[in-house]
Formats: C-alpha cells, structure tokens, sequence
C-alpha cells in the first residue's frame, strides 16, 4: 500500500513538472545548430545507431554526521570514491528507446583515513574497501512522441563484490563498500531551453527500490552495514538552472532533496544539499565537466560531506 501510494506522489510531481515547463517558455530556438552540451541533456535520446560513452567519477568526503535527529556532529573522516561508467546505443528508427549498460567501481577510506586514501584501491575487508560493485543493464525511453524533452531511464542494479561479514567485527567501524542488494532504479528526466539558447531548467526525480532482507537479518558470515538501506526506496528531486556563455560551454548551479524511505526495515533519511559547476565542448564528440555539491542538512545519521566530480563523455 505504502508503495502505491508513493508511485502515485511521484506520477503526480512528473505531470505538474512537465505541464509547468512546457508553459515557462514558448520561445522557439534561434540558433540552427546547437552543440552537444546544449542538445544532448539526459532527457534527449540518441538516434539509431549513435552511442553515448560517459565515464564520471566523484568523491564524497565527511567529517560531520547528524545524529538520530538533526544535530551534527564531527566523525573521523570517511571518503568514498565513485567511478560510473555508462555506455548506450539507439536502437529505434524514431529515436525514442535507448539500451546500455552501466557498471560502477567505488573504492572508501573509512575511520579517520586520509581523503586521498581511496586512489589506493586496497581492499581489507574493513577500514579500506575497493572493487567493482555493480553492473546495470539499462533502458531509456522517451514515451510521448509530442514532448521530446521528457524521458526516462530505467535500470536493474546487480551487485558483483563479495559478500563477506567485517573482517574486525565490533571494532566500531562502518565497513561498507556498496548497498549488498539487487536494486531498480528510473529515473525521470525534464528539461526546458529559453531565452535564445541562453538558459535551461532541467528536473530529474528518481525512484530506487533496494531489495533484500533487513541488517537485523543477515548471516554472520555477512556484512550488515551494506544492508541497511535494503528493502527501502531511494527518492531524490534535483533541478538545475543552466546558463549557456557560449555554445559549447555552460555553467550551473543545482540543488537536490533526497529521501531514503522506510518500506519495512525501520530506517529513514532526508537530506538537502546544493552545487554548482560547469560542461565544455572539447571536440565535436567529447566534453568535460566539473561540480562540487554540499550536502547542507540531513536527519538521522546523515552524512553532511562534499562531493567533487568530474566527467567525460564522447557521443559518437
């Protein structure tokens, strides 16, 4: 029932989001042609036969964690590192569904190690955890043909480490290198171009189902800290307001609210962060970007970090 009801909220904010952009701007594009970083936003779909290759790597880094309410304290510094590899084709004549795959390597520094610790990619099985963690075969659609802005993608998350319990039980560590649980995920994408090519809004909310059973319920010879998030939903809502100094850069400043959703395993979060960075056209098919988003508030055990990002993506 919770979760119906949840899909229905979502269903609702998608409708409102896409009738309220399609009214901020009926202005139509003065520039006949339009580089990869204006065109090419996360709703756009590629035609039959293009690919699009994004390698996109971020650092979260913390010191400060709230307790079970909204207090913040410090913590000895965690760092996890995030390397997400993405590669999608066209596969229709009209250019509306897109299949790929995507796979992640992550690598943390737990308990007071240095933020720079990651690059190491050891692997103790306790305070230094690296590996590949998870490959997700993927679909994205564009479902109206009338509204080209509007699409989604849609993923199923299969872990692929280890599964093994801490390596030093009870030596209050947080070992953790991944949510260990198959995982579903869509993602809803919305973006609207005004004033001549300038500016752009674009909208993204998400829906992560993580299955499994509960921590409380995993075998000794498993480890409970990646299964606290397990039979709960993810659900971030981000915007970003994009300005355009050419056409083949732009600069952006963006904002989220995130919500892990208690679905049975008694355990719940929120938080609220913002960002800002910027996209270049290197060459006709490659671009680079760079951000830096702080989480500002958060409730239950929230980390209140900072992540440092960058990417590269070739469309060819």
């Amino acid at each position: 029932m919770e979760t119906n009801q949840t899909m229905k909220k979502i269903l609702a904010l998608i409708a409102i989001v896409i009738v309220s952009y399609n009214g901020f701007s009926q202005e139509d594009d003065t520039e006949t042609t339009r580089s990869n970083v204006q065109e090419f936003t996360p709703s756009k779909l590629l035609s039959k036969g293009q690919w699009d290759i994004k390698v996109f790597s971020g650092l979260y880094t913390q010191t400060d964690q709230t307790d079970e309410g909204n207090t913040s304290g410090k913590i000895p510094r965690q760092t996890f590192f995030t390397n997400t590899n993405e590669i999608f084709t066209g596969v229709s004549d009209n250019s509306r569904v897109n299949v790929g795959l995507i796979f992640q390597v992550r690598s943390n520094s737990l308990a007071g190690q240095g933020a720079l610790d990651v690059f190491s990619f050891e692997d103790n099985g306790n305070d230094r955890r690296a590996g590949i963690a998870t490959v997700a075969p993927s679909i994205r659609v564009q479902p109206f043909a009338s509204v080209s802005n509007f699409s989604f993608t849609s993923s199923f998350y299969i872990p692929v480490f280890k599964d093994q319990a801490d390596t030093v039980p009870n030596d209050n560590v947080f070992s953790y290198l991944d949510f260990r649980s198959f995982a579903w995920e869509t993602k809803f994408f919305f973006d609207k171009t005004f004033g001549s090519n300038k500016w752009q809004v674009f909208t993204e909310i998400d829906f992560k189902y993580n299955f499994g059973e509960a921590a409380s319920e995993a075998d000794e010879d498993q480890n409970t800290s990646e299964r606290f998030a397990n039979n709960s939903a993810n659900l971030p809502f981000i915007a970003f307001l994009s300005y355009f100094p050419s056409s083949k850069s732009t600069i952006f400043i963006n904002g989220q609210q995130a919500f892990l959703l208690d679905l049975g395993n008694r355990f719940s979060q929120n938080s609220t962060a913002f960002g800002f960075g910027g996209k270049y056209q290197l060459t006709e098919a490659l671009n680079v970007e760079a951000s830096i988003n702080k989480i500002v508030r958060g409730n239950n055990f929230q980390g209140l970090g900072q992540t440092f990002s960058i990417g590269l993506r070739a469309l060819l």
